[in-house]
């Protein structure tokens, strides 16, 4: 192969490279809201461009789901060559609640145990976000992300000199 040859194949590989990295970038919300859990706490309006321009790649947060490939090492024993998949919403794959009884039926029909160790959504969001954050000197507090709710106030007996909740459900 000549020099001409090899120069023109890399820059090629260059231009399907930013083209894809481009395209990908153009689809990505600069907000976006994660409420699937919202009860005992609002719903965190997540600044995703911002976090997008802190992390090193996309597959930090979402897996192998934005063709970067996986680096979680929870993940990558099996998933170190995973193709793209179709969303990447953390709701796409990790279940809102995932002791509920159909999907434990469900899990239970999983005949080889892939993904039996899943985290439901709450651990995957705090997981990565949690985590990331104790790494980054970030918030890590419940409330410094997502108000509590009127419903997580009584949940949590935050008034607890207030004894006309008393005896109510709590935590």
């Amino acid at each position: 192969m000549s020099a001409k040859q090899v120069l023109t194949t890399l820059m090629m590989a260059l231009v399907l490279v930013v083209t894809g990295s481009l395209s990908q970038a153009a689809d990505m919300p600069e907000q976006a809201s994660l409420d699937t859990l919202a009860k005992l706490f609002d719903g965190v309006e997540f600044d995703h461009a911002m976090h997008a321009d802190l992390g090193e790649d996309c597959s930090a947060c979402h897996h192998h789901t934005t063709g970067t490939g996986t680096t979680d090492e929870r993940c990558i024993s099996c998933h170190a060559d995973s193709n793209e998949v179709a969303s990447v919403a953390c709701n796409a794959c990790h279940v809102a609640d995932p002791f509920s009884a159909e999907y434990i039926n469900r899990k239970s029909l999983n005949l080889y145990q892939y993904h039996v160790d899943m985290p439901g959504l709450k651990a995957a969001y705090h997981w990565n976000c949690v985590g990331c954050h104790e790494v980054m000197d970030g918030p890590t507090g419940c409330q410094d992300c997502h108000a509590r709710t009127v419903e997580g106030d009584t949940f949590y007996r935050a008034n607890a000199s207030d004894t006309s909740t008393s005896g109510t459900s709590g935590h």
